[in-house]
């Protein structure tokens, strides 16, 4: 049996047969008018959400909720940008390697609160 045959019969003429979704009177919006579609960024989407009156129980993109994830948070390096297996009990910064924490052993403390700010951890003292 031939998948995409219009034939009840079972033909093997493939050459006519259409897939059955297919809508042979399909046409492409952007061929059927000459007016271009205008794409809004998700800014543009959000701000014409809040200026229209919407009921209580409308769902909008500003109002999504999403369950927290069941994944770990991935880990950083505060030096490199690479992922962290390690963290430094001293100073609390992640680091990815051996040279990085040679580097931040050799860190002064003002480096090492701001590297720790930048990630929004919680101070060395704290």
């Amino acid at each position: 049996m031939a998948p995409y045959s219009e034939n009840a019969a079972g033909s093997d003429d493939k050459t006519n047969a259409l897939p059955p979704f297919r809508n042979p009177n399909f046409e492409h919006r952007s061929i059927l008018s000459s007016k271009k579609k205008v794409w809004r960024g998700l800014k543009q989407i959000v701000a014409l959400e809040r200026s229209a009156s919407w009921p209580q129980d409308a769902v909008l993109y500003g109002s999504l909720d999403a369950p927290p994830s069941f994944k770990p948070a991935k880990r950083y390096s505060d030096v490199s940008g690479l992922p962290a297996i390690y963290t430094d009990p001293m100073t609390k910064l992640r680091y990815a390697n051996a040279d990085e924490f040679a580097r931040i052993r050799k860190l002064p403390m003002d480096l090492v609160s701001g590297l720790l700010e930048l990630r929004k951890a919680s101070s060395i003292v704290g």
